[in-house]
């Protein structure tokens, strides 16, 4: 079935009516960087008096969930923590609870602070933020492996640098059983005006060097997807994925079941959504914020 674009009212109201729960991605659907979707704190605030469980699903891991509380706040959005399931906090989850990752075992992690935080909570250690340091041929025998990492984690790193790519490196080559996780692989990150290299495209220096293929949290891969689907207890039938992105929002909806909303307030354009060979799209429409128009009839 070709993906639907929703325009009217009509069209707003039956979308809503028929789904108890929306899964949202945040940035191309909630804001651009610092600035509210128009008119969605409406939509939102409209969806929570109808009675909708919403949930933000984000791989961005740089920002911890607590944090993200706080940013919602900043934008006139009402959230909650256990609102939230980022790429971050399901990575703790994962290594926390299904690895049982030992007491005794750092994670070296290349990522910003929300990382450090989620697996902080949990009890995991963390190392790595620290190696700032220039290295060059002639200190490149500075970097050994270290007995007490048991997990190379990656995600956005915008001060990334080579000094943590070699520890990386030589800890998933010499260290024997260092598990190798990814928050996720986005290839892009929007931000400003424009895209750039997102944790994907930095991940591929360190899989091509190593030779090895991390597990994947973020959408659209099924870690993610297992600990969202179980931790909230959703029923695919009336669970709407909504996002930006094809490649990672959509899909991750189309492989959980889920029907999926694209909006065109991010990657995605309605070119791309038309074309047969993308993730299909359930439904399309320009903007999240346009769903205000039912606040009206409440």
């Amino acid at each position: 079935m070709s993906p639907q674009k929703l325009a009217t009212r009509n069209d707003y109201k039956v979308l809503v009516d028929k789904y108890d729960t929306f899964l949202f991605d945040c940035d191309g659907v909630i804001w651009h960087g610092s600035k509210a979707i128009p008119n969605i704190q409406s939509t939102l605030s409209m969806l929570r008096s109808r009675g909708k469980r919403l949930i933000f699903v984000t791989n961005n891991s740089a920002t911890s969930r607590s944090d993200y509380v706080t940013k919602f706040a900043k934008l006139g959005i009402q959230a909650k923590t256990e609102e939230i399931f980022s790429s971050a906090y399901a990575t703790a989850v994962y290594l926390s609870e299904v690895v049982q990752f030992p007491p005794n075992k750092t994670a070296y992690v290349i990522g910003g602070s929300g990382i450090r935080k989620e697996l902080q909570e949990v009890g995991i250690a963390t190392m790595g933020q620290d190696d700032k340091a220039p290295v060059d041929l002639s200190t490149l025998a500075e970097i050994e492996p270290n007995s007490d990492v048991g997990a190379v984690v990656f995600g956005i790193d915008f001060e990334i640098n080579y000094r943590k790519l070699s520890n990386a490196h030589i800890n998933l080559m010499y260290n024997p059983d260092c598990l190798f996780i990814a928050t996720n692989d986005d290839r892009t990150l929007p931000g400003g005006k424009h895209v750039y290299p997102g944790t994907g495209s930095m991940l591929s220096s360190l899989i091509h060097s190593t030779q090895r293929t991390p597990l994947v949290m973020g959408k659209p891969n099924k870690p993610m997807l297992d600990c969202v689907m179980q931790k909230y207890h959703l029923d695919p039938a009336r669970t709407c994925m909504v996002g930006d992105r094809l490649d990672t929002d959509i899909l991750f909806g189309i492989r959980g079941g889920l029907s999926t909303l694209c909006v065109l307030t991010g990657v995605a354009d309605e070119a791309s959504i038309l074309d047969p060979s993308a993730p299909q799209v359930t439904y399309y429409m320009d903007s999240l914020g346009d769903l205000s128009e039912l606040e009206m009839t409440l």
